[in-house]
C-alpha cells in the first residue's frame, strides 16, 4: 500500500465514514441548537446589560464592568468545567448542554455587551441633544434614536464575535455533550480510525460556511455608512 492508499485508507475510509456518519448528522443537529441558543441568549443578554450601563447608576455600572472583565478574561472552557463539576457540589446538577449552553452564553454576553456599549457612546451627542429637545424623554431617545445607530455600528465587529463563540460548541466535547465534535471523538475510539473526525471536519463546514457568508451579508447590508 503506498503513501496516498494509506492516507485515504486513514482518513477517508468509506467504510467507516459509512457507518458513522448517522451519529455525526445527529452531532450537527445538537450543534444547531446549542449554537442557537447561545447566541440568542447571549445577545439578548449583552443587550441588557449596555443598555442598563447607559443609565449612568455608577455601582451598577462598576458590577457590570467587574462581571464582564471577568467573563472575558476567563477561557470558556474553564467556565465550562467550573459550572459542570463545581455546581454539583451546591446541590446544582447541570447537564453538559446546559453547562456549555450557560458557560458559552457568558462569554458572548461580556464582548457583545462592551460592542453594543461602544456602539452607543460612538453615537454623536448632538443625536442625543436634537431628540432630547424635541420633548422625547432619555427612554425614548434611547431606544428609538440612539440604539438603532448604534445597532449599525456594531455590526461588524458583533457577527465576527458571534461566529467565534459559536465554533466553541466543540468544547462541549469535554462534559460528554453529542455535539459534532463529541459524536466524531466517540465514533474514532470505536472504530481506531479517524475518518469520523474528516466527516466532523465536513459537518463544521456545511454548518459555518453558511453562517459565515451569512455574516458578511449582513455586515455589508446593514453597516454603517456615514
Amino acid at each position: 500500500m503506498g503513501n496516498w492508499d494509506r492516507f485515504i485508507e486513514t482518513f477517508f475510509n468509506a467504510k467507516v465514514m459509512a457507518r458513522y456518519w448517522p451519529d455525526i448528522v445527529d452531532g450537527l443537529w445538537v450543534t444547531i441548537g446549542l449554537a442557537a441558543s447561545v447566541v440568542v441568549t447571549g445577545l439578548v443578554a449583552g443587550l441588557a446589560l449596555a443598555l442598563l450601563r447607559s443609565l449612568g447608576w455608577r455601582v451598577v455600572n462598576w458590577g457590570i464592568v467587574l462581571v464582564v472583565d471577568l467573563f472575558r478574561a476567563l477561557p470558556p472552557l474553564v467556565i465550562i468545567v467550573l459550572i459542570y463539576f463545581g455546581l454539583p457540589s451546591l446541590d446544582i446538577v447541570p447537564s453538559g448542554f446546559v453547562s456549555t449552553w450557560v458557560s458559552l452564553s457568558l462569554v458572548l454576553m461580556a464582548f457583545s455587551e462592551e460592542i453594543f456599549w461602544a456602539g452607543l457612546t460612538a453615537v454623536a451627542k448632538g443625536q442625543w441633544e436634537a431628540a432630547r429637545s424635541t420633548g422625547l424623554g432619555f427612554g425614548q431617545t434611547l431606544l428609538w434614536v440612539v440604539l438603532p445607530q448604534a445597532l449599525r455600528i456594531t455590526i461588524p465587529p458583533l457577527t465576527n464575535r458571534t461566529i467565534a463563540i459559536t465554533k466553541g460548541t466543540a468544547l462541549g466535547s469535554v462534559v460528554a455533550v453529542t455535539e459534532i465534535l463529541g459524536q466524531a471523538s466517540s465514533a474514532v475510539s470505536n472504530s481506531y480510525n479517524p475518518s469520523p473526525l474528516t466527516l466532523g471536519a465536513a459537518a463544521y463546514l456545511v454548518l459555518f460556511i453558511p453562517v459565515v457568508a451569512f455574516g458578511r451579508w449582513v455586515e455589508t447590508r446593514f453597516a454603517w455608512r456615514r
